[in-house]
């Protein structure tokens, strides 16, 4: 008989099958309306993160765009402000250059003065006076020295402030160029897309750099750097103004004590002319006095040697009546009249001779007097000299030096010039007279 082969495992009940098939349809269920439940969250996380994504990029980019015209603000301000200090540099090089120009103009007044100071050290004798014209000599000096102080105190600190102008000047410029480059950069930012090739992935984007700073700290820079250039440009406009006030006030200075020193020299010349004058004529009329002292002297001699050929005739009449014999021998008028005459003529003698050797004294006298005149008028003459020359050097301050071409010298020296003689030899005989009489 056939057997019925049988396949070995757990036999299930149509209950189980139908309980599995419910469960399966269950499970399938639950799964799908997980899985909407889950496409639904999704969705909404989808677009959550995506509109979140799109306002985040926006408001970052209106931000970049705010920040690009807050650094382009400043960066405008910084450029006007960098203008400016290259302006005010330029300004004050230009003030220093005319400073250090007026400091070296100062030179020639100076070496002008101090020439006049010499030449008139050359004077002598009385004319030797620290008169008015030495003492704005003198004066004139003093000033150019503290000009010169002035103006060279000026350039320093003209020169100092261009220093520090410049230091400004790096910082702005180095903060300008920052903020090109932040310019540069954020620009760069801006114009990113999810489209841009050269968008990655970063190693830790977020990271905060250490040399970092707040947006205050920033702002806080730039407004110093602008308030510091600011700050430096008025203490060099104030420089400027008391730079050119310093030119103008020593070029006043020196230009009305050169007035008052070439017045008081011209003064001092008339006065020197008007002594020279009196002294010429003192001399004319001391040699005519002496011309006439010394026809007086002849007239005194010859006078007194007629006295002595008239005193020799009474005497000898006298010396021959003392010869009479005996009685004749009387004192009669004859007798008496001789010896009158005898004694008027030698006190006639002795007044001429008295008279003689007074006339000798003040002719002697006349020399020396006219000597003493012709040694002044020699000082004299030497002094005049000297303050023309002065006056001639003095044209330098008026005229450019290259083209001053001194004077030749038209005031007489006194060993070129010659007295008029009255007799022949008298030219010799006054000095030699002169140098006698000298103690």
């Amino acid at each position: 008989m056939a057997t019925l082969s049988v396949k070995p495992g757990q036999r299930f009940t149509v209950p189980d099958w139908h309980t599995s098939s419910h469960l399966i349809s269950a499970d399938a269920e639950r799964r799908r309306s997980a899985s909407h439940q889950v496409r639904q969250e999704a969705r909404t996380l989808r677009n959550e993160t995506s509109n979140q994504a799109k306002w985040d990029e926006h408001d970052n980019r209106t931000r970049l765009a705010e920040r690009i015209r807050s650094v382009n603000r400043w960066k405008e301000t910084l450029d006007k402000c960098l203008a400016d200090v290259d302006a005010e540099i330029d300004a004050l090089a230009k003030v220093k250059e005319a400073a250090e120009r007026a400091l070296q103009a100062k030179n020639l007044p100076l070496e002008v003065a101090i020439e006049c100071l010499t030449l008139r050290e050359s004077r002598s004798a009385i004319n030797m006076v620290r008169d008015p014209v030495e003492e704005d000599l003198h004066k004139e000096v003093k000033l150019i020295d503290k000009a010169k102080r002035e103006l060279q105190q000026k350039a320093s600190k003209a020169f100092e402030q261009l220093c520090l102008l410049q230091e400004v000047r790096q910082q702005l410029s180095s903060d300008h160029q920052c903020k090109m480059e932040a310019l540069e950069l954020d620009r760069m930012c801006l114009s990113l897309s999810v489209n841009s090739p050269n968008i990655s992935f970063k190693v830790n984007p977020t990271w905060v750099p250490n040399r970092s700073t707040t947006v205050d700290e920033w702002e806080q820079n730039s407004q110093s750097n602008k308030q510091r250039a600011e700050a430096e440009m008025k203490t060099s406009a104030e420089l400027r103004e008391a730079t050119v006030l310093a030119i103008a006030q020593t070029n006043n200075e020196l230009e009305a004590q050169r007035v008052a020193t070439e017045f008081a020299l011209r003064k001092r010349i008339r006065d020197l002319e008007k002594a020279y004058d009196e002294l010429q004529w003192q001399e004319q009329n001391t040699l005519e006095e002496i011309a006439d002292m010394e026809e007086e002297i002849r007239c005194l001699e010859e006078e007194l040697r007629r006295k002595m050929q008239v005193l020799k005739v009474a005497h000898t009449r006298l010396e021959t009546r003392t010869y009479r014999p005996h009685a004749d021998l009387c004192r009669d008028q004859v007798q008496y009249g001789l010896t009158d005459e005898v004694h008027q003529l030698e006190g006639a003698i002795r007044a001429l001779r008295q008279k003689l050797a007074e006339s000798q004294d003040s002719l002697d006298a006349l020399y020396r007097q006219l000597h003493r005149i012709r040694t002044d008028l020699g000082c004299k003459t030497n002094s005049l000299v000297l303050d023309n020359k002065c006056m001639d050097t003095r044209r330098k301050l008026l005229v450019p030096s290259e083209r001053f071409l001194p004077e030749a010298e038209t005031f007489p020296r006194a060993t070129t010039r010659t007295l008029p003689v009255r007799t022949n030899g008298q030219q010799e005989l006054v000095q030699e007279r002169a140098t006698d009489c000298i103690p």
